[in-house]
Order: C-alpha cells, then structure tokens, then sequence
C-alpha cells in the first residue's frame, strides 16, 4: 500500500494560504541534490497540486504500518523544512482554516479546468488522503470497489478533519467532503459486476465531454490507471500522521476483505447510489461526533457501533497482516481524543490564527502528538 497526502502551505504570521508551492518544491529538490533520500524514501515523491499553496507527497509501497508511518513522517519533515527555507509553514487539514485564496497552479490542464468549472476550481483548496492498495488486475479491482463502496463513509467519518474554511466553523466535520460534491463526476460509485461494465461507466462519462479526461473521474474509490492498485480516495488528509496509518490500515484491510469475499463468490452489498450519498453527507456532517447511516443495514447507528461493524467486517484480514492490535488502538485513541475536526475546532475557537497555525504545523510535523 502507499499514501498520497495533499498538504496546505500557510504564511507563518497571518496562517492565511501561501503560494509558495514552486519555491518549497525548488528548495526540496536542492535538498536532495545535497542530502540524498534515505532508503525508507525511495520510490516516494514531493509534488505540486491544483493549487500554488498546495504540494502532494507519495510515499512508496509499504508492506507494514511501521514502515507506511515511517515513510509518511520522512515525507512531512521533508516538505515542513523545504517549507520553512521559503517562509511557509505546512499543515495537514483538509481545507484552509484562514481566509486566502491563492490561485491555481498555471498548467495547461489547470488553465483549461479553471475556464470550464469556474468558481468550482477557484474554491477549490482541499486536501485529500488517497490509499492505494495493490491487486491483481482490474477484475480484481473492479470487484474490490463493489464491496469496499458501502464502507467509505466510514473511512471518512474516521479521518474528518475540515471543520473550519475560510474563518467560519462550518458545523461539519468533514467540509471538504461537501466541497468535493460541486465536482460532477464525485462521490460514490454504482455496482458494476465486470470490468467491461467499468469501462463503460468510465467511458460514458468521458463522451459526455463534461470531463476533461479520466484524470478527473472523482469517484470515491476507482481503479488506478497508473498503477495496479485500488486507489480509496473518501478520506480528508489526517492531521495526525498516526491516523493516516489508520486509514491506510483499514483501507488495507477492506481491500483484502472484498477479494476474499469475492473469491468465495459472496454477494455483493446492493446499497444504492442515493443512500451513499446520503451516507457519505451524514458522514462529512457529524463524522465520529453522532450517527452514521449503517453500510449493512442503511439505517441510523452511533457511530461507534458502525466502526466497530467495520473493525468486525474486516479482522480476518487485520489478522492476516498483523495489524489488528494497532487498529484497534487507533479507533479507541480517536474516540478518546477525537479526530482532527474535533482538535481544530478545540483550536481555532477564539484563539490566535498564528498561534494556531503553529499549533497545528506542530501536530502536522509530529512534535506534537
């Protein structure tokens, strides 16, 4: 499995949105011309995103949680430090907590999305957490994404954290989820039962010509086209490095799960796209604050019941890799201290934004936990 984290770039002084992205990834590259990467960083990368006050980074395949969180906190300490030479600091939050809007990154694709979607892509400074799972092939993916669907609300739920945008307290953990919705080709996905049927679903979308390319197929999971993964894209990117692991883990865990299911010829949940939505919103809305629509039943449940539904659903695979006492660790720490909604919004009520833009680039970076 590896992680792509989308990260936001803020001014040290006024924690408002900085267009520094081109500068932190010059300085990163000078940084590893001086300093080569160490062996944990090979096959990861540091890049630019939709927006000038966003970079992405990509760990490489990891076979262990231990090494996934190693090769995460490389990542961060690189860009926190590249950051820092350029004057900006890095947080790990789905959507900006200050006022600022910064523009998008002038590429031809990006030129081209900015005319088409408008003020769309101009709002549009998210940050995301995206897991890519290997399988086989696309058979198997495909068949992977029939079952994994009804679980993702979950995995968001468990990694809210966007609560404030733009200096207002949005109600919801999970904003950025909202945000996503003004896309027109996201959220979830319907059964397909074949890759053949995949393509077609893709392949309608694209001759619609609302798309600009299969690039921009937003789906909350979605066969990779680069790589031979199932690539499980619902999560807000977690302010805790140890909650991304979780995430990671349990997306991990789901993907293991629906082969297995599939293998064995189990049905497949039949929940429709319209109660997805609607699980995916209650999801975005309260994230592990109240209910969560059940993926077995479509019914209302504390959201406690409904994680540990998931961690029942998918503990043969958490054995198999010899994560389930970690996961298990993990959800009970994020229903004692909360998810990084809850610790934003502890933050950002009446406090000072420089004060609290260091706070949270301190979490981001790991010196405080």
């Amino acid at each position: 499995m590896g992680v792509e984290e989308e990260l936001l770039l803020v001014d040290p002084t006024t924690g408002a949105p900085a267009p520094r992205a081109a500068q932190v990834l010059r300085a990163a590259a000078v940084r590893e011309e001086n300093d080569p990467a160490p062996a944990t960083e090979e096959g990861g990368s540091l890049g630019h995103e939709l927006q000038k006050s966003q970079v992405e980074t990509d760990t490489p395949p990891e076979a262990t949680l231990e090494g996934l969180e190693s090769s995460l906190r490389a990542w961060r300490e690189r860009t926190r430090a590249s950051a820092l030479e350029v004057g900006a600091r890095v947080l790990a939050t789905g959507t900006s907590p200050l006022e600022g809007r910064t523009g998008h990154l002038r590429t031809p694709r990006f030129d081209a999305m900015a005319a088409r979607y408008g003020l769309t892509m101009a709002e549009q400074l998210t940050c995301g957490c995206h897991v890519h799972v290997d399988v086989e092939d696309d058979e198997e993916g495909v068949a992977v994404l029939d079952r994994i669907r009804v679980w993702l609300p979950s995995l968001l739920a468990i990694s809210a954290n966007s609560p404030w945008v733009n200096g207002v307290d949005t109600a919801y953990e999970s904003y950025r989820s909202q945000m996503m919705i003004r896309w027109p080709s996201s959220g979830p996905t319907p059964v397909f039962g074949s890759v053949k049927a995949y393509r077609a679903h893709v392949d309608a979308m694209l001759a619609t010509e609302v798309l600009l390319d299969e690039g921009m197929v937003y789906s909350d999971a979605r066969v990779s086209a680069q790589h031979p993964t199932v690539e499980v894209r619902a999560a807000d990117v977690c302010l805790d490095v140890r909650d991304t692991v979780l995430v990671a883990a349990l997306s991990r865990a789901l993907v293991e799960t629906a082969s297995r299911e599939w293998r064995e010829g189990r049905p497949v949940p039949t929940a429709e796209v319209p109660v997805l939505r609607l699980a995916t919103w209650q999801a975005g809305r309260y994230g592990l604050t109240g209910n969560l629509v059940c993926p077995t039943s479509c019914v209302p449940r504390s959201a406690r019941a409904v994680i540990d539904g998931l961690l029942e659903h998918v503990d043969g695979a958490l054995g198999t890799y010899g994560d389930r006492e970690a996961v298990h660790a993990g959800v009970a720490r994020l229903f004692t201290t909360g998810t990084g909604s809850a610790r934003q919004r502890e933050l950002l009520a009446g406090s000072d934004p420089a004060a609290v833009v260091s706070h949270l680039a301190r979490i981001t970076s790991g010196e405080e936990e």
